[in-house]
């Protein structure tokens, strides 16, 4: 038994990482590996650029599958997450089976590698034909750090190799490779471009897996120390694919914002308070309609939808001070079931 002396001061805020574990890129290599090998199992396909770099077709042409888009929600969290698909087990569940997700390194996990915070684009011009565009995520994102996020969370990985998810529904021209390849100051040989398509299998099991990181965004949006954060779990129903992009999109955000739900165990109780009062996608203005229906309502203007609304539909917050749990929030699995089923 530890003496006193010994114990860790549980007054310390936890570590968003511990510096001495691999970094996120590193966790994440085997999963990148075994996608690559598995492919033929998985009906992903590989393609590799005239220096190198492996290309990972998980949706565009290839079939993808379910087992794929597990694989690559790992990758996406750098190997600190655990994903995999159930069958929902309440006696009127919004759809039969569902993804769940659960971190103990849920702010490295989430927002220092899966969160899609990397705008990469090119014009029509430095293409060749169509312009491009598509936002990164994944390890990654950590060797690039280009967005202010990564000041705040204090984290930067340096590994040899890397691995970036890109969530669009064609494979990205060299433009667009080189300056990956650049900013994560990789040799062409050591990075591994994964594309998923909203509208494929693995697009829709990756993009339902972002549940518990959709939550810690959140938690980041309302201002609420993100260290408060120590462990996070979640779920969220997992719908059929769309074979239009629009409907694909969607369906993955209704999952989240209309099945999802998590459970955030938090130091404070006044952390617990807020994040159960506040965090739930019931308290936008937007909530209600099917998110496909927002979106066109706006344009096609993500920065127009009420920001509130992007957040789980349910909220379990427990603290960590007292022991008690706080919840807020609701599911609304009529709106699913209607947009998802057959007339």
């Amino acid at each position: 038994m530890s003496s006193p002396s010994n114990l860790p001061n549980e007054s310390a805020p936890p570590p968003s990482f511990d510096p001495s574990l691999p970094g996120v890129n590193a966790l994440a290599e085997p999963l990148v590996a075994q996608l690559c090998a598995d492919a033929a199992l998985l009906r992903v396909a590989l393609a590799r650029t005239d220096a190198g770099t492996t290309i990972v077709d998980a949706g565009v042409a290839a079939a993808g599958s379910l087992e794929a888009g597990l694989l690559v929600a790992r990758i996406c969290m750098g190997g600190l997450g655990h994903v995999s698909v159930r069958s929902a087990s309440e006696p009127e569940p919004a759809w039969p089976f569902a993804i769940d997700v659960r971190t103990s390194w849920p702010v490295i996990a989430c927002l220092g590698s899966q969160y899609a915070g990397w705008s990469l684009a090119a014009t029509k011009e430095q293409t060749g034909g169509k312009k491009f565009f598509s936002l990164g995520s994944g390890p990654a994102r950590a060797l690039a750090v280009k967005e202010p996020l990564y000041a705040e969370l204090g984290y930067r990985d340096r590994h040899a190799r890397g691995a970036l998810v890109l969530e669009v529904d064609r494979l990205p021209p060299q433009v667009v490779i080189d300056k990956v390849l650049h900013d994560c100051g990789l040799a062409a040989d050591a990075l591994t471009l994964i594309v998923t398509p909203t509208q494929s299998v693995a697009g829709t099991v990756q993009v339902v897996a972002r549940v518990v990181e959709v939550a810690l965004h959140k938690v980041h949006v309302l201002g609420i120390a993100l260290d408060e954060v120590v462990e996070a779990a979640g779920s969220a129903p997992l719908p059929p694919p769309a074979p239009d992009g629009i409907e694909a999109m969607g369906r993955t955000n209704d999952a989240i914002l209309y099945g999802g739900r998590v459970q955030l165990t938090v130091r404070t109780d006044a952390a617990a308070k807020r994040i159960a009062t506040e965090l739930p996608s019931s308290n936008s203005r937007d909530y209600g309609r099917p998110f496909a229906d927002i979106f066109r309502a706006f344009n096609f203007d993500f920065y127009q939808i009420d920001p509130a609304l992007f957040a789980p539909a349910e909220v379990w917050a427990s603290s960590l001070e007292s022991g008690r749990t706080w919840h807020g929030g609701r599911l609304d699995a009529d709106l699913l079931r209607e947009q998802w089923s057959a007339p």
